[in-house]
């Protein structure tokens, strides 16, 4: 059962980080999910890190380092996809 919330709170956090990072991102879903399952472990190792990780109700501060950890794995995680697979199209 705990797969399973790990990839639901991947999903979760790597859909809300590709919209929240302008542009379109070019990695596929799975990946997506992988990313955002790094960006919820990221972020749970910062809270625990600065001591916030287990509080009275609920955690608001370790979901928004879980957010950003997933934004910010997210954005590097699409453009090494883009650099390995060459899959942007130019703009001019």
């Amino acid at each position: 059962m705990t797969w399973l919330w790990a990839i639901i709170v991947g999903l979760v956090l790597g859909l809300i980080a590709k919209a929240v990072i302008p542009g379109k991102q070019q990695i596929p879903l799975w990946l997506t999910i992988i990313f955002g399952m790094l960006g919820a472990a990221a972020g749970n190792w910062v809270a625990s890190g600065i001591g916030v990780a287990d509080t009275k109700g609920i955690d608001w501060i370790r979901h928004l380092l879980q957010l950003a950890g997933a934004v910010l794995i997210v954005a590097v995680g699409d453009r090494l996809w883009v650099a390995l697979r060459g899959r942007r199209k130019e703009t001019t």
